[in-house]
């Protein structure tokens, strides 16, 4: 079966988009992960991505970030072309612009919140103390934590842990956020503490994908819902589409997620 029309919202004629998939492939040896993938994310949109386990949504995302290399097709990421070759400096060139959080946190656990942050600034980004350290306080006020820079990981709630990950990719004042399944490892309490964040992001025109189990999030704060299957983008809409299916397959998933 071929994947549904795309009714994808475009942005504004005169802008780019801010991500553009076309036709990506994907595979692990004989296994085909994404099967030609394409869409496109427009500067300040927020846009989720759901479905099945295995479905190809988390490879795509780090497809986006150079985390997994392409065997087909291309990603032009805020101007940085990702195709089936990618060089260490354009890595590092795209990493500067896309911000990635999973689902773990990968905080060091020996550097306290604010060491945690600076250390991408310092180190790729060459910025001095002072100003790193004021950049990590700037960040910390965004996800709500201002009170615990010189905290240790240990010392925080899971919640709190991600939400440091988040103002740690913040730091690096990305033109892109990338979020794969970041809630799915906590408690409904953390959760909403995680999703608040990216709420508000998304209020100040943050530019972001999310995969994501969270119908209720995608629904309420997603300009635009992509649900994927079998290594294809099977159905595309806004808000609606969750009430209104146009496939079988995505009425079968939301009445298993719902």
């Amino acid at each position: 079966m071929s994947a549904a029309a795309n009714d994808s919202l475009p942005g504004p004629a005169s802008t780019a988009p801010a991500v553009s998939l076309r036709e990506v492939r994907k595979s692990y040896g004989p296994l085909e992960v994404l099967k030609g993938v394409s869409f496109d994310v427009a500067p300040g949109e927020v846009v989720a991505v759901i479905g099945a386990s295995g479905s190809g949504k988390s490879t795509a995302l780090r497809c986006i970030n150079g985390l997994e290399s392409i065997q087909g097709g291309s990603i032009e990421v805020c101007g940085h072309h990702v195709g089936t070759h990618l060089t260490e400096a354009g890595l590092r060139a795209l990493r500067q612009d896309v911000g990635i959080v999973f689902q773990s946190y990968n905080l060091f656990p020996h550097l306290t919140v604010e060491q945690n942050i600076t250390l991408a600034p310092r180190r790729v980004k060459r910025m001095g103390h002072s100003a790193a350290r004021d950049l990590a306080r700037d960040c910390l006020a965004q996800v709500g934590l201002a009170e615990k820079a010189d905290a240790y990981p240990e010392q925080l709630s899971g919640g709190q842990q991600q939400r440091v990950a988040i103002a740690r990719s913040l730091a690096m004042q990305p033109k892109v956020m990338l979020f794969d399944e970041v809630t799915s490892a906590l408690d409904p309490h953390l959760t909403g503490e995680v999703l608040r964040v990216m709420e508000k992001l998304a209020r100040d025109g943050m530019t972001m994908i999310t995969v994501t189990h969270e119908m209720g999030f995608a629904r309420r704060v997603a300009n635009r819902t992509i649900f994927m299957r079998n290594g294809l983008v099977w159905e595309t809409g806004g808000a609606g589409m969750f009430a209104a299916p146009r496939t079988p397959e995505l009425q079968a998933f939301l009445g298993n997620e719902l």
